[in-house]
């Protein structure tokens, strides 16, 4: 599934990339899709109420929590990677923390060095939770980017 051209996950409207040789040190909150091809040395966190995707590619990398409904990893994932919907660990995916889903793909050659534990359908998650009260502040607001510091090498 993962770099297929017809994907159940979002269009390619709303798209953020994070290129090759792009570092980003800060947390990102975003919405639609995110593409990490770069480095992200903070957490991710997708808008409570969006239909989000993040992407981390094979030369992708995250230094932090990953919280969004559908994530795709084939890089790598230093932080817990929280997924209320769907979680594909393709073959090069690793992900070093604790991992939260729905439900779970994972390809012959992904690794997870943590836990991993399933989401009830019907009980909030740990995302849920934290998301719940920045929802109700930010309910009618675009959720901006923030970002202490982008590189590029």
């Amino acid at each position: 599934m993962l770099g297929s051209k017809k994907s159940v996950f979002g269009s390619a409207a709303d798209t953020t990339l994070v290129s090759r040789e792009t570092v980003v040190v800060g947390d990102i909150h975003f919405s639609g899709n995110l593409e990490i091809e770069g480095l992200v040395q903070g957490n991710i966190i997708a808008r409570p109420d969006a239909d989000a995707v993040v992407r981390v590619v094979d030369k992708g990398r995250v230094e932090g929590e990953i919280r969004a409904p559908n994530v795709i990893v084939n890089g790598a994932v230093e932080g817990d990677v929280h997924s209320t919907q769907h979680l594909e660990l393709a073959a090069k995916g690793r992900v070093q923390g604790n991992v939260y889903y729905n439900t779970v793909e994972m390809s012959a050659g992904s690794e997870v060095n943590g836990s991993l534990t399933h989401l009830e359908e019907n009980v909030a998650s740990p995302m849920q939770a934290a998301n719940s009260a920045a929802s109700e502040e930010e309910a009618g607001k675009a959720v901006p980017t923030k970002v202490d510091r982008i590189t590029r090498n």
